[in-house]
């Protein structure tokens, strides 16, 4: 039985073109979540899923859309709604709520995004006016692919050898781009500033 809901679920999300894929998208979420295949993580794994089909459908490149957090804040309105469409058909109202989560989600993200440019911008700038000697659009860059770096990432990136990049990190440190902690052996040097943006729920972060 199991294996045939499963079957059906996966029937609807590829068979019925006539509707948006927002629409099946969110069907398709009460389906998996109602079919409940798994002892545990069916609420993890149907969000995962929700994302892996916009993917698919087209309509993200990446999956940077964290419906998570949006359905995680209304964790009650969630539970309610999907009981109400067991129970009653409510299939308007779970659609609404879905579709909201979508577009809340879409502008919070375009918005972080925004600000995690203007920030990458502004560090450039800020390194470039105090730093001249070590600036280079590459070394800006490697430090904005996570929200922290290490002496290899440099040497990785082609920036430089260990000792210049371990030159330019302390460099970086002292006027306030980053901050320095040992993790075992290693040293880390923290986006203090990038760390908070990907973590916070607005977008201001620290001037230099």
């Amino acid at each position: 039985m199991l294996r045939n809901k499963l079957a059906n679920w996966e029937q609807f999300l590829h068979r019925e073109e006539e509707l948006d894929p927002l629409v099946r998208m969110a069907v398709g979420h009460y389906q998996f979540e109602a079919i409940h295949p798994f002892s545990d993580g069916n609420g993890r794994t149907g969000r995962v899923l929700n994302i892996l089909y916009l993917i698919e459908q087209g309509l993200l490149d990446i999956p940077v859309l964290y419906l998570s957090g949006y359905i995680i804040r209304h964790k009650s309105d969630y539970y309610r709604l999907l009981l109400a469409v067991t129970e009653d058909g409510a299939w308007e109202e779970w659609l609404r709520f879905m579709m909201t989560a979508v577009q809340r989600t879409a502008r919070w993200t375009a918005d972080k995004i925004r600000a995690i440019r203007d920030l990458q911008q502004t560090t450039s700038q800020y390194v470039q006016e105090r730093l001249p000697s070590i600036y280079s659009h590459e070394l800006v860059e490697t430090l904005f692919v996570q929200p922290y770096c290490r002496i290899a990432n440099i040497v990785e990136a082609g920036i430089g050898q260990r000792q210049t990049a371990s030159n330019y990190l302390k460099k970086l440190r002292e006027i306030g781009v980053l901050d320095e902690i040992k993790a075992g052996r290693e040293k880390l040097f923290i986006n203090r500033r990038y760390l908070r943006l990907l973590v916070a729920d607005d977008n201001a972060f620290e001037p230099f």
